[in-house]
């Protein structure tokens, strides 16, 4: 097992035993890893003066071409509130507009030159912080956490697609 530490600002995984410090609670621990982890990506891309928030949010736009809102919630698992609180800032700072869409109702963002440039800045960066992480972890470690998260995340939309659909009735 490991365990992140920050310290004087930069976060490092380091090896551990201490259980005992996460949750029993499957929320409440995937909170814990997931900001620790978060602090580690923010660390790395610093120099690039993107957040791993921001990084994601842009590699995704530039995955999909212009994104329309949906897509982009869909994708990247966020709620409309807080996209809409990063893509303004990111519209803001110049990296992302506003794309035309045939059904004007329908908001939907690109990439500016400027955001590619941040982009392409980051990604080396991002790798290196991937790499940190896959190193301490180890690949087969990673590749089962991650059929265990896609398990996961598949059960929890799935019970609260159902959950929304019961109220609706």
């Amino acid at each position: 097992m490991y365990a992140m530490v920050v310290n004087r600002g930069v976060t490092k995984l380091t090896p551990g035993r201490d259980r005992g410090r996460l949750s029993p609670c499957v929320c409440n621990t995937l909170r814990m890893v997931t900001r620790v982890v978060t602090q580690l990506y923010d660390d790395c891309l610093r120099p690039s003066g993107l957040r791993v928030t921001q990084f994601s949010i842009l590699a995704a736009i530039a995955r999909l071409g212009e994104s329309s809102l949906k897509q982009l919630e869909d994708e990247l698992a966020i709620d409309q509130t807080t996209l809409t609180r990063s893509l303004s800032l990111l519209e803001r700072d110049g990296v992302i507009e506003r794309a035309s869409h045939p059904d004007g109702r329908i908001k939907a963002m690109r990439l500016t030159a400027k955001g590619r440039r941040a982009l392409e800045a980051a990604r080396p960066l991002w790798a290196q912080a991937q790499a940190k992480v896959l190193r301490e972890l180890g690949a087969t470690a990673w590749a089962d956490a991650q059929r265990r998260l896609t398990r996961l995340h598949h059960v929890a939309v799935t019970k609260r697609r159902l959950g929304r659909e019961g109220r609706r009735v």
